[in-house]
């Protein structure tokens, strides 16, 4: 049973009991209904008290349960707060640390709340593309009033429980607690001072008033509108909570219809998968949860630049002492005073107080001698992204640093088992591969080597969530997953502007569809000397790969994006505004003559199915090879780390809901083009097979 049942006096106290967070699984629910039945029989219990076990009341639904027939059989949560409500014994909610979604209908439900101080609590359905759909949204505005409980329900944003206490006529809580260690005394002395009073009050029977309510959510809504763009959520959101002005029945069936809606909405199926896909990424599929971790009190970084600064601002936000190693003192003092810039940029917004900044830079040390990094627990280099270069840093980390140190490359294509190679302990060496800027980007790359240890992934792993990344396990391969990927998305917006488009078109269509960046506004914000070195190094190794020429003639005219002023675009000193550039018009049209293309119309469909199907048939390619463990992983890369839209649910998602046949149909007809690779465009055998079972990725 997920509760437990105790008899104190003439007090019953029942606990949810489902661990982590008292998910409000089938089990759970049933157990309520069944000991509240108890308590109800028992002539010697007055009053009941509903509380959580271990570090939450309740975080609402069971995540588990997510999709299946248990998340709706009987008691759903519906039933749970009818038995609650009718209960013939007061019952008195104690609340603490968690309380969220169902969990707080769940309270709601009760006839009264006691809470300690520091209880989160929160309406978060939103952020899953849905609203509160067991009263959420018809109880919270009649115990905290229409605009504190509507901004709770649109946002989803927790607050806290002293905070909702202070506000003068709340009727959320009865008593806030002296202390979260006094909950259940207090509680229980509650419930024995109320145990005789009748009638029990119900929050379904109290009135919901706002002095001028249609203005206000008229305001509501005109707001949520400009800033919800591509969800539907916050909007049905507004309109559930305007239902609670009027009868409470009839708002509680608004809320249902309006919920069932979101329910089947692509975006609440995007946003849902986001939501179990990144809790799913740090789950490695032979390398056990109770792994032994290896402790990181100390990181060393190799490199000063821009990213070696990004990085070592992560740890330092995090508490832990970083030691920075250049070859020259001017690369040192400019690296420093970049960190300190970035801080400083906080502090004046006042995001970050200056005594935090103090603390921060107290971590920080500097050194050019090797020897200073004896005692690291984890080394990160972040040099330059050539195999040379790397094999003398990884020789001397592997003299110097001490047995169990972990030795992590920021490489974002090279082979890390070449990289473990250099060293005696290949076991130690994994690739950390973060993205720019690195202090600000949430992705981060594992790669898992074929001799990388066990626990040095899952120390990885878990230092990943304690410097705020969302990190994905990749196998070695050249890109690894996301650049990898980028490189046919790149092919292809290439092939585009040899037919007819141009890169403010493509950019344009791309980010209808969402994306934050076209690829051509990406390659100046990069650096487009970046792609160049790796066409060049595809032309040695895969002399079959075929691009357009368009991206090399543009380097060598020395147009590497807005570090030089001038790209794909043009930009003004100072500015990122990308301006439509009459030299890269005249040398893609020359191009075109050149090569005897004579241009054609391409629609913005044909754009950003070609951009995104790619993405998929490699990522296809990328789940049959091994390199990432799920296609959940995949889409996390491209969600964190790539600007793919939100509401989309990431590439992989996406082409199930377009529908795998219609993606390989597609791919068929592009395979036509005698302009573009008719062999990439062969569909990946695992996509070609989904698509004829008529599956998806998932």
């Amino acid at each position: 049973m997920s509760a437990d049942y105790q008899k104190d006096g003439s007090i019953a106290v029942i606990t949810l009991n489902n661990p982590p967070v008292n998910g409000l699984g089938l089990s759970t629910r049933r157990a309520v209904v069944e000991l509240l039945e108890r308590a109800n029989a028992d002539a010697s219990i007055r009053a009941i008290v509903l509380t959580g076990a271990g570090k939450a009341f309740s975080g609402g639904a069971d995540i588990t349960e997510f999709g299946t027939d248990r998340a709706t059989q009987e008691p759903h949560l519906l039933s749970v707060i009818k038995a609650l409500e009718l209960s013939a014994k007061p019952v008195v909610a104690a609340i603490h640390s968690v309380c969220m979604g169902g969990g707080l209908e769940l309270a709601m439900g009760c006839h009264y709340r006691v809470a300690a101080p520091g209880t989160a609590v929160a309406l978060p359905e939103v952020k899953l593309g849905l609203l509160p759909g067991a009263g959420g949204t018809q109880r919270l505005p009649r115990l905290l009033g229409l605009e504190t409980a509507l901004n709770m329900v649109v946002s989803g944003e927790m607050v806290k429980s002293e905070m909702l206490a202070a506000i003068p006529g709340q009727k959320l809580f009865d008593q806030l607690t002296a202390s979260a260690e006094s909950l259940m005394a207090e509680a229980r002395a509650f419930a024995e001072k109320i145990a005789d009073q009748r009638p029990l009050p119900l929050v379904r029977d109290l009135p919901c008033k706002h002095p001028q309510a249609e203005a206000y959510l008229q305001f509501a809504r005109n707001m949520v509108k400009g800033m919800a763009k591509n969800f539907p959520a916050p909007g049905k959101c507004v309109d559930a909570v305007a239902a609670s002005v009027g009868k409470f029945d009839a708002g509680m069936q608004v809320e249902r219809e309006l919920f069932t809606q979101l329910m089947f909405t692509p975006e609440s199926r995007a946003l849902r998968h986001l939501f179990m896909a990144e809790r799913a990424a740090s789950k490695i599929a032979d390398v056990p949860s109770n792994t032994p971790i290896r402790e990181i009190r100390s990181v060393g970084v190799i490199g000063a630049g821009t990213m070696g600064g990004g990085i070592a601002m992560n740890f330092l936000n995090a508490g832990i002492p970083v030691t920075i190693l250049e070859t020259k003192q001017e690369a040192l003092d400019r690296g420093v005073a970049i960190i300190r810039k970035n801080y400083e940029a906080q502090v004046k917004k006042g995001k970050l107080k200056p005594e935090k900044y103090e603390e921060r830079i107290a971590l920080l040390k500097t050194t050019l001698s090797y020897d200073d990094l004896k005692q690291a627990d984890l080394i990160i280099e972040a040099v330059f992204e050539e195999l040379g270069v790397k094999e003398i840093v990884f020789k001397q980390l592997d003299a110097v640093a001490k047995p169990g140190a972990i030795l992590a490359s920021n490489t974002s294509t090279l082979d890390v088992d070449k990289i473990a190679a250099f060293t005696q302990r290949p076991q130690d060496v994994v690739g950390m591969h973060f993205f720019s800027p690195a202090n600000v980007m949430k992705l981060l790359e594992v790669v898992r080597g074929k001799h990388t240890a066990k626990d040095v992934l899952a120390t990885v792993m878990q230092l990943a969530k304690k410097i705020k990344k969302t990190a994905v396990v990749s196998g070695v391969c050249d890109g690894f997953i996301g650049n990898r990927m980028i490189e046919q998305y790149s092919r292809q917006a290439g092939f585009l502007l040899d037919e007819g488009a141009t890169p403010q078109q493509v950019d344009k269509a791309i980010e209808k569809f969402g994306f934050a960046m076209g690829p051509f506004r990406m390659g100046d914000l990069a650096g487009n000397d970046i792609g160049w070195a790796i066409r060049k190094r595809r032309a040695v190794e895969r002399a079959d790969m075929k691009y357009s020429r368009t991206a090399d003639k543009l380097c060598e005219l020395g147009r590497y994006g807005q570090k030089t002023g001038a790209g794909w675009y043009d930009y003004q000193a100072g500015k990122r505004d990308a301006i439509v550039s009459p030299v890269v018009t005249q040398m893609i049209e020359a191009h075109r003559a050149a090569e005897g293309i004579t241009p054609r119309k391409i629609s913005d469909e044909e754009i950003v199915q070609r951009l995104v199907f790619s993405l998929v048939n490699e990522g296809a390619h990328i789940l049959e090879d091994g390199i990432a463990g799920k296609s959940g992983d995949i889409d996390m890369v491209y969600l964190t780390g790539y600007g793919f839209p939100i509401h989309r649910g990431g590439p992989m998602h996406y082409a199930g809901e377009v529908g795998l046949i219609n993606v390989v149909q597609a791919m068929h007809r592009f395979a036509k083009n005698p302009r573009d690779d008719a062999a990439f465009w062969q569909p990946a055998p695992l996509l070609a097979r989904l698509a004829a079972e008529g599956k998806t990725f998932s």
